[in-house]
């Protein structure tokens, strides 16, 4: 703006003279800036992480991350910018990254004594788990961008630490939801032999008795060409015996699942990691201002955006709408509101969203997605929850194991 009124000045006034009015902007600005109240955020991540591995990256899995969440970040810092200087903030986003998940304690510890009041944690369960052990006493906020294990929520779960992404047991409960709608109730389940695709597939049995679903037969499949092995990784005999309405498959990275649909020997829909998939964001969502925020993101990472990177993205707008709402920067003061009713977001997802006190889980509603569409949008019609439908996906507060601290918004 400022190279723009200097041009049209320059066409009346002297050379000197716009010289020196522009000049003057760039101190008044500085001296603005210079009055701002410094917020630190630092975006963690992990080298090795094998979710963004050039294998899986390329492959463009669906669910998976397409790329780290860096431009989602900056994208929502240049959105906030305006509103959190005229409330007297400067937001400072900076990037950090360990090469082994025993470097992280260290790492955060070192943030934190230099001042940085919100981590963002591009990590995977392990990682998680870890940070947020080392800052248990920390008057930092940690928000977990993509990391799905429920025990995060439960067993782990811990005042200072909120989730961006969904727990596994929200997807799952989504696609249950979804399979009972379509009366596809008889599943056939293929699982890998990972740990994350055993958390997933306990993750998906709870999900399945809670809807009502009937699994006639549970095969594990072998990644690899190993001929002794062929039955376990031939997916037409795996499929060709039971009698089942629909096959889900349970590979938490996509790459077993991928070659699945059209390989099943009878003529069914094929669900879970592959063909119909559950999701918390998809580029081809077009309601309620998501196409507006597709594309900005478009324009900057030239890709489309996923859900880890909508985590990112919806987290820097959280934290800056929790600074702006009470206009303090304690930590104990934006838990408060986050968890409060006060909290409405616009995720661009139809829902307003909030966290779940109980678990500082954010509530939100879930995608059923195909590769380039979005087919239906979770909870349901006729999935009913007593006080608000989003909470039917996950655990409610019945039955949640987590122990948090009562708070209350200031």
């Amino acid at each position: 703006m400022i190279r723009i009124f200097a041009i049209s000045l320059s066409l009346s006034l002297s050379l000197p003279l716009v010289l020196a009015f522009s000049l003057s902007l760039f101190s008044t600005d500085r001296a603005v800036a210079a009055e701002l109240s410094s917020v630190k955020v630092a975006l963690i991540e992990y080298s090795e992480d094998s979710r963004y591995s050039d294998r899986v990256i390329e492959s463009r899995y669906q669910a998976q991350p397409w790329g780290r969440l860096y431009d989602a970040a900056k994208i929502a810092l240049k959105e906030s910018k305006f509103s959190a200087r005229a409330a007297g903030i400067n937001l400072e986003l900076s990037r950090h990254s360990v090469d082994s998940l025993s470097q992280l304690p260290e790492l955060l510890g070192d943030l934190d004594a230099k001042g940085t009041q919100l981590f963002m944690l591009d990590l995977p369960d392990a990682g998680v788990s870890m940070a947020a052990t080392a800052m248990k006493a920390s008057d930092s906020l940690l928000f977990n961008l993509s990391a799905l294990d429920n025990s995060l929520r439960e067993q782990q779960c811990q005042d200072n630490l909120f989730h961006i992404a969904p727990s596994r047991a929200m997807l799952t409960d989504a696609m249950a939801q979804y399979l009972v709608f379509k009366k596809w109730k008889k599943v056939l389940l293929l699982y890998g032999s990972s740990l994350d695709d055993r958390s997933y597939l306990a993750s998906m049995r709870k999900s399945g008795k809670k809807f009502g679903l009937k699994f006639v037969a549970e095969k594990e499949y072998l990644l690899g060409s190993d001929p002794r092995e062929r039955y376990q990784n031939n997916i037409a005999l795996m499929t060709s015996k039971d009698d089942y309405d629909v096959v889900l498959i349970v590979d938490h990275q996509g790459e077993f699942a991928v070659d699945v649909p059209y390989a099943i020997s009878k003529p069914r829909p094929v669900v879970g990691a592959a063909g119909l998939v559950p999701d918390w964001w998809h580029w081809n969502w077009d309601r309620n201002g998501a196409p507006q925020v597709n594309k900005r993101f478009y324009k900057k990472a030239k890709r489309h955006m996923t859900g880890y990177d909508w985590s990112a993205w919806l987290s820097v707008k959280i934290f800056t709408e929790a600074l702006l709402r009470t206009g303090k920067q304690d930590s104990e003061s934006l838990a408060a509101y986050l968890i409060s009713d006060q909290l409405k977001m616009d995720g661009g997802k139809g829902f307003p969203l909030n966290f779940r006190a109980w678990n500082n889980q954010l509530r939100q509603p879930v995608f059923m997605t195909s590769l380039n569409r979005v087919i239906a949008r979770a909870p349901l019609e006729g999935f009913l929850h007593p006080t608000n439908n989003l909470d039917i996906l996950g655990k409610d507060k019945r039955e949640t194991t987590c122990q948090l601290k009562t708070r209350r918004a200031k």
